[in-house]
C-alpha cells in the first residue's frame, strides 16, 4: 500500500479535523498513513481497528501561520519539515498539509526538487463549470512571472487535466482581459504567442470562462490567480447567505426552499471548495497536497484522495517527456 505523509497537526484548527479525515479516507481505502506530529496526542484519536494502517513521525514544533516562510528551513523539528523530509528519504509518497502553505511550498522545492525543465512550480486547483471542473494555475505558487513560466503552467496544466481528470484532449487557454489576440498586456501578449505552439491552445479566455464550460485549463500567474480564488470563496458564500436570507422572508419562500432541498444540496456540493479537498503542487519531484488551513474532516479526507491518485500516476514523468520535446 501506498504511504502518505500527514502533517496531523499544521492546521487553523489542530489535529482534530485532521485525523479525523484520516479516519474517513481509511473507512473508504486503506493506505499507510504517517501521522506527523506528538503522538502522545494523536494517538488517542484513533479507533483501534485501523491502528494497523497509522505510522507517527515524532514533530514536537508547529510551523504558525504568522511565521514567514523563509524562516521554515531552519525549523527542523516542525511537522511541516518533517512529513518533507519522509518523501526525500523515499519513505512517503506524498505530503497533505493544512499548514503554512508558503512553508510547505519552499520546503518543496528546495527539498525535493523540481522537475526537469521545469524554472517554477505552480499550484493548481479546480472551479466548478456548468459541464465539470477548470483546472486554473497557478493560484498562489508565483506572483510576478515570466513567459516561460506560463508557457510550463500550461503543460503542466494539460498533463494533469490528461492523466488526472481524463479530459484526453484537454482545451487550454491563457488569461486576459479580452478573447481576442491583441489583448492583455506585455507578459500575457508575449505568452501567447509563445503557447500557439501546444495543439490543445485555444487562445485568450476571460474569468467567466471558468464557469460556462468552454476551457479545462486555465493558465495566470499566481496574483491574479489567486485573487479569483479568494474572489470565487467569497462569491459562493455570499450567495447561499443571500438565499438563506431571501427563504426566510416568507412562508412561499420556505416551502419552495423544501421542495429545492436536494437542488440546493447538489448546488452546494457542486460549489463547496472542501469537496476539492487540497491543491496539488506541480513541477516538483513526487507529490505535494496543499489544503486549507481551514480545512475541515472532509477536505483533509478528498486531499488524501488526490495524493494517492497522484501518486499512482505517472504525471511527473509524462511532464518532463512532454517539456522535452519544446526545450
Amino acid at each position: 500500500m501506498i504511504n502518505i505523509a500527514i502533517d496531523a497537526m499544521g492546521g487553523d484548527f489542530g489535529e482534530k479535523p485532521i485525523v479525523e479525515g484520516v479516519i474517513q479516507a481509511l473507512s473508504i481505502k486503506p493506505f499507510n498513513a504517517i501521522l506527523v506530529g506528538q503522538s502522545e496526542i494523536l494517538k488517542p484519536l484513533i479507533p483501534q481497528h485501523l491502528e494497523k494502517y497509522i505510522r507517527y513521525e515524532e514533530a514536537n514544533e508547529i510551523f504558525s501561520m504568522e511565521e514567514s516562510a523563509t524562516e521554515v528551513l531552519k525549523r527542523k523539528e516542525t511537522t511541516i519539515y518533517k512529513a518533507i523530509e519522509l518523501v526525500k528519504e523515499g519513505k512517503a509518497k506524498a505530503v497533505v498539509s493544512a499548514g503554512h502553505s508558503g512553508a510547505t511550498m519552499s520546503l518543496a522545492t528546495l527539498k525535493l526538487g523540481r522537475l526537469k525543465n521545469i524554472s517554477r512550480p505552480a499550484i493548481a486547483t479546480l472551479m466548478p463549470n456548468i459541464k465539470t471542473n477548470t483546472l486554473i494555475l497557478d493560484v498562489g505558487a508565483n506572483t510576478d512571472c515570466k513567459v516561460e513560466n506560463l508557457f510550463q503552467f500550461a503543460i503542466m496544466g494539460e498533463i494533469y487535466a490528461k492523466e488526472i481528470m481524463n479530459i484526453q484532449k484537454p482545451k487550454i487557454a491563457l488569461l486576459s482581459n479580452g478573447e481576442e489576440e491583441s489583448k492583455g498586456n506585455e507578459l500575457t501578449k508575449e505568452a501567447h504567442q509563445i503557447m500557439k505552439k501546444i495543439p490543445n491552445f485555444i487562445g485568450n479566455a476571460e474569468g467567466r470562462d471558468i464557469f460556462n464550460g468552454s476551457i479545462d485549463v486555465l493558465v495566470c500567474d499566481g496574483f491574479n490567480g489567486n485573487i479569483i480564488l479568494k474572489s470565487c470563496e467569497g462569491v459562493a458564500t455570499a450567495i447561499f447567505q443571500i438565499l438563506k436570507s431571501e427563504i426566510k422572508k416568507s412562508l412561499i419562500s420556505k416551502l419552495g426552499a423544501l421542495l429545492l432541498k436536494n437542488s440546493f444540496y447538489k448546488l452546494k456540493k457542486r460549489i463547496d471548495w472542501q469537496e476539492y479537498g487540497g491543491a496539488p503542487l506541480l513541477g516538483i519531484n513526487d507529490c505535494v497536497i496543499i489544503s486549507h488551513g481551514k480545512s475541515d474532516s472532509r477536505a483533509i479526507k478528498n486531499a488524501i484522495f488526490q495524493a494517492i491518485k497522484f501518486s499512482e500516476s505517472n504525471i511527473n514523468q509524462v511532464i518532463e517527456n512532454e517539456l522535452s520535446k519544446y526545450s
